[in-house]
């Protein structure tokens, strides 16, 4: 089998010839040890300085080519094409060495940990759409040329023999409007407006959906957490009344358009699991066994229903030793294989910080028990 053909066989809960590889994200302090050489790929916060200075070109030329790269060196059966950022975005001032401020106020942190950008601050404000902004949702710009170029290009390259997904087409999910704080009480606050702003998100959304399944990609991958390490954001009847309905329109018009849709789900998802269902998600990814999410008692749960897709902790990846990793693939291949309708993994993404001879440890574990 292909890979294309391995994932789309456990994407319809069957068993094929070999576990299916894929990762949410391999970021660039791995990618660099396989490739032995540089990246701006999954290097968030040499991506964001790069295009605050004008280098576009630059950031573009390295998702592309070391995405093709990654996957010509990796076994990867599932290979995430690069959304290439806006041309055009707003640029902070420095405030101090690790501090920048937007013109709206927003104030940014770096992390050396996570070699990421964080907004610490939003200044009081409406931080809900506008009317306006409502209404330019429901009616978007032509997608750029640039982006679909990319998808293009990888899946010119790859999408003969690989599942070519991508997370740039509209989720519609849960919209937090001036960080996770203010963004949740408005569900509380102002619901009508969240409604209205989903509305229009899903009118827009849709008018784009046949473009990416006519650039032959294969599914869509879509991000948006749900729920802390504790349980979800929001209590279930609020999810299932503000969430799950978009959620599952943008499902619906994504498989009417020939594509499969995973979803990557950080945190305790246990109690939204039913909600996952009726939305109709083809896979759960990130599954967090340091969230209390088992991959075994997911497969008896919902595995007849969803295909799983995980494994390895990503904290055991960045803090572990070699043979933690081993003994963790082993049970994640006992717990998910039988069957069928697993796909293998890391519990979020090959993240900033893994150990590279952890990372190696579980391809050489993986590689010697994937076979059905």
């Amino acid at each position: 089998m292909t890979g294309k053909e391995r994932v789309r066989t456990a994407l319809d809960l069957q068993a094929p010839d070999m576990v299916p590889y894929g990762e949410f994200a391999i970021d660039f302090d791995t990618v660099e040890k396989i490739l032995g050489r540089k990246t701006l790929l999954r290097n968030k916060a040499a991506t964001l300085m790069a295009l605050w200075e004008g280098r576009w070109d630059e950031v573009a030329e390295s998702w592309v080519q070391d995405t093709i790269a990654l996957a010509e060196a990796v076994p990867l059966d599932i290979v995430s094409a690069p959304c290439l950022p806006a041309k055009e975005l707003d640029v902070p001032l420095k405030m101090d060495e690790s501090t920048w401020e937007y013109s709206d106020g927003r104030v940014l942190k770096y992390s050396p940990v996570t070699n990421d950008f964080t907004v610490v601050h939003y200044p009081p404000g409406d931080w809900l759409p506008s009317d306006e902004e409502i209404a330019a949702a429901a009616d978007p710009p032509e997608v750029p040329d640039f982006r679909v170029e990319a998808i293009r290009t990888v899946v010119d390259r790859l999408g003969d023999d690989r599942h070519i997904t991508w997370g740039g087409a509209p989720e519609v999910a849960m919209p937090l409007f001036g960080g996770m704080e203010n963004g949740l009480s408005h569900y509380l606050t102002d619901p009508g407006r969240i409604k209205a702003w989903c509305e229009a998100q899903c009118e827009g959304a849709r008018k784009s959906d046949r473009l990416w399944s006519s650039l032959g990609i294969d599914s869509v991958l879509w991000g948006a957490d749900f729920s802390y390490n504790a349980g979800p954001f929001l209590p279930p009847a609020l999810f299932g009344e503000l969430v799950a309905p978009y959620a599952a329109r943008r499902v619906i018009a994504v498989r009417n358009a020939g594509l499969k849709v995973l979803k990557h789900c950080c945190g305790n998802n246990w109690a939204l699991l039913g909600e996952f269902i009726d939305i109709g998600y083809d896979c759960y990814q990130s599954i967090q066994p340091t969230a209390g999410m088992d991959l075994g008692e997911l497969k008896k749960s919902v595995g007849d229903r969803m295909a799983l897709w995980g494994g390895v902790a990503v904290e055991t990846l960045v803090s572990g030793t070699p043979d933690e990793i081993t003994r963790e693939v082993k049970e994640a291949i006992a717990k998910g294989k039988p069957g069928g309708g697993y796909i293998f993994g890391t519990s979020h993404s090959v993240a900033v910080g893994t150990q590279y001879e952890n990372w190696l440890a579980m391809m050489e574990a993986f590689e010697s028990l994937r076979s059905y």
